[in-house]
This record gives C-alpha cells, structure tokens and sequence, in this order.
C-alpha cells in the first residue's frame, strides 16, 4: 500500500488511516541526512513517493498547493515567509517550488536556529526558475534523490542476497523466490511506481502508461515553459527505448529519428528535449567507468541510454507482457533497465555509484558498482539461461584479470544478475549468480 498517513489541512495535524506505509530504502537516507543538514530537498520522478516518505518523519507539514490557502502561501511566501516555517520540526514543505524565494528564506533561517533537521522540501519533478535564488545552500542544504520502488521495496524480492553484505565477502547459497518470466514481463511493464501496487493487474499496466502520456503531453513542456511537440516527444521517447543500455550518441538517435516520414528534430532540438526530460527525472543516464588497466587500452566514455524505471521504456515502445515474452531480445534489454534501477537504488543506500565499462575491443560490463571506499563489484544483466550466463561470466572473468591492482584494488565480487532462477550461488570461478529476486540493499 502507498498513503499511509492523512493531514489537515488547517492545523497540519496528523490523523490516522488505515492504509500502510510500506518502508523505503530512503527512509534511512532521509533521516541520516536530517542529522547531518538543515534542509532536506528530496528529488526525483513523480509518483515515486516522494511527499509520502517525507511525511512519515516530518513532525508539521505545510501543503503549499492546497486550494484553500495556495493564494495565502504563495503571498506570505513573497512578503513573510517565517510565518510558513512555524511548526514542530523537521517541517515537510510540499511543492516548495512554487515559491522558490522559500529556498533563500529556508537558507536563513537554518543559519539563525543553528540546527539540522529543520525542514524537508518536496515537489514535483518539475524545477523552479533557480535563476531567482541567490544562494547555492552549500552548507546548509542536503539531497536525496528518489527512484520508482526496487523490487525489494515492493517486496516481489525476497531480499536473501544484500549488496552490502556482496562487500563483506557474504556469498552464500540462497533459495530464490518463483519469479517466471511472464511475472517478471508483468514487473517490468507495470514499474516500481508505489501508487500501482493497491491496483489489479490491468489498472497497473494502464496507469504506467497513464504517466507516459503524461510526460508527453505535459511535464516536458511544463519543466521550463518551453511549448514540446508531443508527437516529437513520443517519437524521441521510442528512439530512446530502442537503445536502451547502449552508448549511442545524439548523431545516432537523430538518424534513427530522420527515416520517420513525418520528418524529424534537428540534433540541437533532441539534446534540448534530452535534457528536458533529464531534468524531469525520466532519462537517468550511466556514466562510463575509468578503471586503471594493465594495459594502454581505449575506454568508451560516452553514457550509456537509461530510463528511470523500465515502465517508461514498454510504453513508449508500446509494448506489454505478452509482447515481450514473443521478444526475448527486447526483454532482456528492458530487464537490464529494471535491474539498473534497483541497483541504483540499492547502492545508492551504501553511498556508492554506478557506471557503465565498455572498451574499443568491445569488453563491456553492464554496472560497476562503486563505493566511497574505493571498494566495487562487477556486474553482468542476463535475463537468464545457462548458454547467457557462461558469457556473462566469461566476461566479467576477462575485465578482472585487466585491471592493474597494484594501482586499484581487486573487485569485492562478480556477478551475473539474472532475470529468473531458482538459486543465488557461488560458481567454481568465483562467479556469483544471482536472481533478481533476491536482491536488496
């Protein structure tokens, strides 16, 4: 279940509700960085459950969007805005950006009470003007970026295998849970959005692409006011589905784009709608990865294609479960961006990165995870089958013995992600297999 919790309006109290919070891996991250910083901004994609998880640790909460008092916000916002800061902290300000002032106002009156944990600010996925700001908020502010739900935070991942634990050296034997592939279709269909899970099968599916009609129709052109051709848009979207988990560049999806009969964008037009949908958190794309070699050898640097969540890829194809159970090619490609997204969000919890590995002889590595520490693990995306797993294994065996580890250290682990299976387990390479479906932070 998503909402947990009911607010009034007038008094900002909390009332009960019989719906129940499902926890995030957020939570943590949350509540750490309120100890560390005044201001709390969460970001992320719509429908993530942003404001959710703010409010399970805010103590007041101001809705600066509330039809009754939205016109009374947005004027003492401008003229006093301390008056809206009142209340027991950490205050939730919700859809913050529509007063962007509040973030110097925010800035201040951290630096006055001298204390974390004074406020979180949420919003939409679409950013204000920070033209109008006058201050960064190094040192006073913090950020937490949100994803769509991991599998393990909508508990379709029996969580027996933790990435933090991979990093200890913990790979043991471990029994997967019964993901088939029209299940694991299904998942990547429906997305990681929090709202769909309390919906029937086919209300999910509709609502993943309820959002990305959405995107095409109103938040790229609602992100900085720039009027977006929705046709361009569905279009680009398609294109950018088509190469997912690859490192192609503007030149390559402009002449995917320049066969359509309808015409096409110039490049300088797809960068523009690119950036535009990165900045409304649909594109999240994988830095490439400098590891230090043995050898001199030419390191692909370009990012490689993402979506946040998998969702958005199977509606802009126009695809669903059945479709993708006739296309195993693009089901593995579309399970490589849901396995992309709970890593993220997974590493994420360690405050750690990852990235992509490709050379110019072709060696590729699908993520590398990497923590502060200098510590990583290397990672293939199969979908699964032994034929694919070998060749998983074979090249994360042959990116290892590369890397020169009297300059960096050796890799905490190798792994072959795979989309189904029945077992986590250690090969005799020292390979680790792991289903998707037993994975957590």
């Amino acid at each position: 279940m998503y909402l947990c919790k009911v607010y009034s309006m007038k008094t900002d109290t909390k009332m009960n509700t019989s719906l129940a919070y499902i926890p995030r891996i957020a939570d943590k991250m949350l509540q750490e960085q309120l100890e560390a910083a005044g201001v709390v901004l969460i970001q992320g994609p719509k429908w993530c459950g942003k404001t959710t998880t703010a409010e399970q640790q805010a103590k007041s909460v101001l809705y600066m969007d509330t039809p009754k008092t939205r016109q009374t916000n947005l004027l003492l916002a401008e003229t006093d805005p301390e008056i809206l800061f009142q209340g027991e902290t950490p205050r939730l300000i919700d859809e913050w950006q529509l007063a962007p002032k509040l973030w110097d106002a925010a800035r201040f009156e951290v630096s006055s009470r001298r204390l974390p944990g004074q406020f979180i600010f949420t919003g939409s996925s679409v950013p204000p003007d920070m033209s109008e700001l006058t201050h960064t908020g190094t040192g006073r502010f913090a950020w937490l970026t949100m994803r769509p739900m991991s599998l393990w935070e909508s508990r379709e991942s029996n969580g027996s295998v933790s990435i933090q634990a991979l990093f200890q050296g913990n790979k043991a034997a471990t029994i997967a849970p019964d993901i088939s592939l029209h299940e694991l279709a299904y998942l990547i269909c429906r997305g990681g959005w929090p709202g769909s899970l309390v919906l029937n099968r086919n209300a999910a599916l509709r609502q993943a692409v309820n959002y990305f009609d959405a995107i095409v129709y109103s938040d790229i052109s609602r992100v900085d006011g720039v009027s977006r051709n929705p046709e361009f848009t569905r279009r680009l979207l398609r294109s950018y589905a088509r190469h997912q988990g690859q490192q192609v560049s503007i030149s390559t999806i402009y002449k995917d784009l320049e066969s359509n009969p309808n015409g096409s964008m110039s490049e300088e037009t797809i960068a523009s709608y690119i950036v535009a949908l990165k900045k409304i958190f649909v594109i999240e794309d994988m830095l490439a990865w400098n590891p230090n070699l043995r050898s001199r050898t030419a390191i692909r640097t370009s990012d490689t294609r993402f979506f946040v969540d998998p969702s958005v890829a199977a509606s802009a194809l126009g695809l669903g479960p059945d479709d993708l159970i006739e296309d195993l090619n693009t089901f593995g490609l579309l399970f490589e961006t849901l396995a992309v997204r709970d890593l993220r969000v997974y590493v994420d919890a360690l405050n750690g990165q990852i990235y992509h590995y490709r050379d110019k002889n072709g060696l590729e590595c699908d993520a590398v995870l990497h923590l502060r520490n200098g510590n990583y693990g290397l990672i293939e995306i199969k979908l699964g089958g032994d034929t694919l797993i070998e060749a998983g294994a074979k090249t994360l065996k042959q990116l290892a013995d590369k890397i020169d580890t009297t300059k960096m250290k050796s890799p905490s682990f190798l792994m072959v992600l795979t989309g189904v299976g029945q077992y986590a387990y250690l090969r005799d390479d020292g390979v680790y297999v792991v289903p998707i479906g037993c994975l957590k932070d």
